[in-house]
């Protein structure tokens, strides 16, 4: 271990485990390879692995900088003291505001008892954008140059303040994840949406579903990029070694090759990497010769390759053989998409995607287990997903509602998704129509869109996927990116792309990076100054009585609550158990012998799904999963108690809101201890951090929770999976059949217990984490702002002054609007 990884550990509070990153020879280097299965080794605990986890992705998106600050902090700092006698002027004006609309805010958090701020509207988002931008610069400034003059003394105070405003430098970006079949219009909707023509290739090119293209603003760059992620030599290994012996079986049961898509998927990967006839009749270890590699000689290596180009096309016709499956493509001999795991993409000087990230992704996840851990997870943190679909097949496509009840459980109790838009394309394409003029062909355009409408609504009503989402989060829209280019024969706001770009707009204005920085910034000017003064020590006891009083009552609330939402899920995992062990037979024998299918061609189905621990990914087909079948009863037990407990939508937070709630009262102490107002102003600060990074945690820590019962499942029939995959010949489906079943048969009294109490025991864990995390935290800041003398503290009047104007200026007074968080 080098003292890198030591001292992040202690600057976030993980002092605790530096002693096992040390046994396990965790560097610099290898902190940012971490991912989450080692992460899982090294921090069983949920509360210390959810932190280490949001913690090292701020670190790893600071080594990509959002923002580059143009000024010199030292000239900052001089600037501050220079502007000290004119204080009136630091707050840019916000009076000309058209009108006042609501909005979500997240100040520090995503809940606030403090009066309701909201955040000014202007009349000009870009002009708002513009001068947030300067603020944020400037508060940024002002606390690295008050870092600089904070004393190198290491008592409490100091080492405190200092760890404070290391914690502000946190952000949050909008995923959204983008699904459709090959054809439907995606990468013209996406280039359409971001204004970007000739970004991503569309038309029939059909794109390899294996890939994830992310795309992203270049905040530090004027170019556009590509970064290339590769799967490791490790993976490709083993994934050659399963393609090469699935070939193979499938040649000695003499299957129609022809009619099966596996098989096709199987033979255009390698023919894409190998060429048509170089890697038959080779073993897998022949096939990863460094010959074959020497134009990505990244993936030898471990590591990203880089494009950067001057121009969104230029940059595309360099990611085709990266990216695309296309057997015409130009000039290109050897395609490396089946090594690549994902590419993100970066496009300069785009507004819309400031703070808002696209992902390309394919529709079920895939065989890689590398790719497919990391699908799941951009899955699990999309806040909107995006469906798109040809509007001529909108109404009778199956394939959009299956993507959905797919990843529903991982969009909706197992992931934080908040939005669902269908969205159908190609609205132009008229059919059949008897007028041909233009009024008649925008009046046909018209009854189509809001037939779809209509139509798409009352599906989404009736679905399974319903049970994961309110309805509200539902929306449609009929979309022309050719028509919002060409302006034919419709206007740019009837082709709906403007509705979607006000959408991302509005992702980015919500974005409160701004006001939660300086929110924070001003609580800690606030407790600074405080410290330096040295004439307020007479109610200091008294107001810590009353703060400490009222945190032991309002963690009895929490309490309560949270021992109440225990026993609800005990209750109803005891049913959940029950049905899954009278049950389980059912399900297994209809999943084992699926109606209207061949031995022959189940025989292949059940060989992949045993040899890739319970789950098959077919291409372009539903997905099949058994232990999500075996689990489907405890999930059903649970969901709508886990929606309730746990909404991705709501605006009172999880456990119905009791820790948005969770109040110190500073507001009415302010009013009966003026003397220490500067110590109050920093604990309510203090209080909706907490409260917000604790929601992050949950937010992050429930997906974890729910997917514990199917994650039990498998691992329970993951030796039963390993024998079964042993059978080969003749009767090998029949023993694939009968070894599974009475697995199933001897472990039922077991296994469901096992998923009951593995979930019982990460609620716990959750409930422990949230009362010591509230009572901890905010104590080691009531003994540090009112009971700790700090040595040589500065005097920050300026600077406190500044920040406080600049706060002013981004709130409006209580009860001019009502809050929506």
């Amino acid at each position: 271990m080098d003292d890198f990884v030591r001292d992040k550990l202690t600057e976030w509070g993980l002092t605790e485990w530096i002693e096992k990153f040390e046994a396990e020879g965790v560097d610099e280097e290898s902190l940012y390879c971490l991912e989450n299965d080692d992460i899982d080794k090294l921090l069983p605990k949920v509360g210390p692995k959810a932190k280490f986890k949001r913690k090292l992705k701020v670190l790893k998106e600071e080594q990509n900088p959002v923002n580059q600050e143009t000024i010199d902090s030292s000239a900052q700092c001089h600037q501050v003291h220079e502007e000290a006698a004119d204080s009136s002027q630091v707050s840019p004006s916000t009076s000309n505001t058209s009108g006042k609309a609501k909005r979500k805010l997240d100040l520090q958090g995503e809940c606030s008892t403090w009066q309701s701020p909201t955040r000014k509207q202007r009349s000009g988002t870009t002009w708002a954008s513009y001068t947030e931008g300067i603020i944020l610069s400037d508060v940024k400034n002002i606390m690295s140059c008050v870092q600089k003059r904070l004393p190198n003394q290491e008592n409490k105070l100091n080492k405190f303040l200092k760890v404070k405003i290391c914690d502000l430098k946190t952000d949050k970006r909008e995923l959204i994840g983008v699904f459709g079949r090959t054809g439907a219009g995606k990468s013209s909707l996406i280039n359409a949406v971001i204004g970007e023509k000739n970004l991503l290739p569309s038309g029939n090119i059909s794109a390899c579903t294996s890939v994830m293209i992310q795309v992203e603003a270049n905040m530090h760059s004027p170019k556009y990029e590509a970064e290339i992620e590769f799967i490791t030599k490790e993976e490709w290994q083993d994934e050659l070694w399963s393609s090469i012996n699935f070939l193979s079986d499938n040649a000695n049961l003499g299957n129609d090759q022809e009619d099966d898509s596996d098989y096709r998927d199987t033979v255009d990967k390698l023919s894409a990497l190998y060429g048509e006839e170089e890697w038959k009749n080779k073993s897998s270890e022949n096939l990863m010769d460094s010959k074959y590699f020497r134009e990505v000689h990244e993936f030898l290596h471990h590591r990203t390759k880089t494009l950067t180009c001057e121009s969104a096309k230029e940059l595309s016709a360099k990611l085709v053989k990266y990216t695309r499956t296309d057997s015409d493509v130009k000039d290109v001999k050897r395609c490396y998409w089946p090594l690549v795991k994902c590419v993100t993409v970066r496009v300069p000087n785009n507004d819309l995607l400031q703070h808002v990230t696209l992902v390309d992704l394919p529709g079920n996840g895939d065989r890689n287990k590398s790719r497919d851990r990391m699908w799941k997870g951009v899955v699990g943190s999309c806040s909107t997903v995006w469906i798109v679909t040809d509007i001529n097949r909108a109404v009778a496509e199956k394939e959009p509602w299956e993507i959905l009840e797919s990843a529903g459980s991982l969009m909706g109790n197992g992931g934080e998704c908040q939005q669902i838009h269908f969205i159908c394309t190609k609205t132009d394409v008229i059919g059949d129509s008897d007028d041909h003029s233009a009024a008649g062909v925008r009046a046909h355009i018209f009854k189509i869109n809001m037939q779809a409408k209509e139509i798409l609504n009352k599906e989404f009503r009736l679905n399974k996927i319903k049970k994961h989402f309110s309805d509200d989060c539902f929306k449609v829209f009929t979309v022309s990116s050719k028509e919002f280019l060409k302006k034919k024969l419709l206007e740019p706001e009837e082709t709906e792309i403007p509705k979607l770009q006000e959408f991302l707009q509005s992702l980015n204005d919500c974005h409160s990076e701004t006001l939660n920085y300086v929110c924070g910034a001003y609580g800690i000017l606030s407790l600074i100054q405080a410290a330096s003064c040295r004439d307020v020590a007479g109610k200091k006891a008294d107001v810590c009585t009353d703060l400490e009083e009222n945190m032991r009552h309002e963690l009895d609330k929490v309490r309560k609550t949270l021992e109440e939402t225990y026993k609800a899920f005990e209750k109803c995992l005891s049913e959940g158990v029950e049905k899954s062990k009278s049950s389980c037979q059912k399900v297994l024998r209809s999943f084992l012998y699926p109606k209207g299918m061949k031995g022959g061609a189940f025989h292949k189905i059940l060989k992949c799904l045993v040899e890739s621990d319970g789950v098959h990914k077919p291409k372009n087909k539903k997905q099949m999963n058994l232990n999500v079948k075996l689990a489907s009863y405890l999930t059903d037990s649970i969901d709508e108690e886990f929606k309730k407990t746990f909404p991705n939508q709501s605006k009172s937070g999880p456990f119905n809101g009791v820790i948005c709630a969770f109040s110190l009262d500073t507001q009415r102490l302010i009013q009966k201890y003026k003397d220490v107002e500067l110590q109050l102003i920093f604990l309510k600060t203090e209080e909706e951090k907490t409260k917000t990074e604790l929601n992050k945690t949950i937010r992050e820590v429930k997906k974890t929770i729910y997917r514990s019962l199917t994650s039990t499942i498998e691992e329970t029939m993951k030796e039963c999976y390993q024998n079964a995959a042993g059978f080969k010949g003749l009767g090998s489906l029949g023993n694939m059949r009968t070894a599974i079943e009475k697995h199933v048969h001897y472990s039922k009294d077991t296994m469901f217990d096992q998923a009951k109490d593995c979930m019982l025991k990460e609620l716990r864990s959750l409930k422990e984490y949230i009362l010591k995390t509230l009572e901890e935290t905010m104590q080691k800041s009531i003994e540090l702002s009112l009971k700790t003398v700090g040595d040589s503290i500065p005097d920050v009047t300026v600077e406190l002054a500044k920040v406080k104007k600049y706060y002013d200026g981004l709130i409006v007074s209580p009860g001019e609007e009502t809050l929506i968080w």
